[in-house]
């Protein structure tokens, strides 16, 4: 299992492939161990692929203190450090995007090109939807309430024409193999305080690297209007839609060669 100190804290990475250096930062939750993860994709066959467990995730460090998005953002960037180097192409889902805005914007340089999918700027360019809200859900009951943001297709109407279908994505959903580990509730609930207070709106002209935003046509959490204006706000952003929700990235098989294209330049 390797491990490095990054920031302060041990972090848990992976690294696989060949080609030109690929940070990949990962989503609300992310959890190496949980398969499939990113090294499961196509992306090893382009890029030396560099992904981690952030903190309060996963087999890194869960310090119980509050976590801030700069955190996060550094804890990249130290990442990217110990691996000796001084720059990389970035890819950030979902609150990784978020993570990787953040570290556009403090680690000017370190970012060559940037894919934002599935992400919000925060503050007045919108915010993704408010997982800290409905923390309380658990198993199930979580589940059955995202499955019609993550994809708004899968609304009522569609689970009672589908009902084998909707139980399988209940039980993938709710699954948590690891829920009961010291510091995993703690590093869950860092984590969403942290991304409640995510605001990279005014600073997203200064996102100097090309980015590329990618976004799901049917996304209830990210919103597509929101990726829109996202796409507005940063100098010389491209956007593209693809067939799916949340989870467009396995639902589109166009979507992850075409972002492998926009980094590769």
């Amino acid at each position: 299992m390797p491990k490095t100190q990054a920031n302060g804290i041990e972090l848990h990475f992976e690294r696989a492939g060949a080609g030109p250096p690929l940070l990949f930062i990962s989503g609300t939750g992310g959890d190496l161990r949980v398969k499939p993860n990113v090294f499961d994709g196509p992306l090893t066959r382009t890029f030396d692929l560099l992904a981690y467990d952030q903190r309060g995730l996963g087999q890194s460090e869960k310090p119980d203190a509050p976590y801030s998005m700069a955190d996060y953002a550094d804890d990249a960037a130290a990442l990217m450090d110990s691996q000796g180097w001084d720059q990389a192409l970035v890819m950030g889902a979902s609150f990784g995007g978020m993570v990787a805005q953040e570290l556009a914007l403090r680690h000017p340089g370190r970012v060559r090109r940037l894919v934002l999918a599935c992400t919000s700027p925060g503050g007045a360019g919108g915010a993704s939807f408010p997982f800290h809200e409905i923390e309380h859900l658990k198993g199930e009951a979580r589940a059955r309430h995202m499955i019609p943001i993550s994809d708004t297709r899968r609304d009522d109407a569609w689970a009672r024409a589908h009902p084998d279908q909707y139980a399988m994505f209940v039980e993938m959903a709710a699954a948590d193999p690891h829920a009961g580990e010291p510091g995993h509730a703690m590093g869950a609930h860092r984590q969403l305080m942290a991304r409640a207070a995510h605001d990279t709106w005014d600073r997203l002209p200064d996102i100097a690297c090309p980015v590329m935003i990618a976004a799901g046509r049917y996304d209830g959490v990210a919103l597509p209007a929101t990726q829109e204006r996202m796409a507005g706000r940063i100098p010389g952003a491209q956007l593209q839609v693809f067939e799916g929700g949340h989870l467009f990235m396995i639902q589109d098989r166009t979507a992850i060669p075409a972002m492998a294209a926009f980094l590769l330049g």
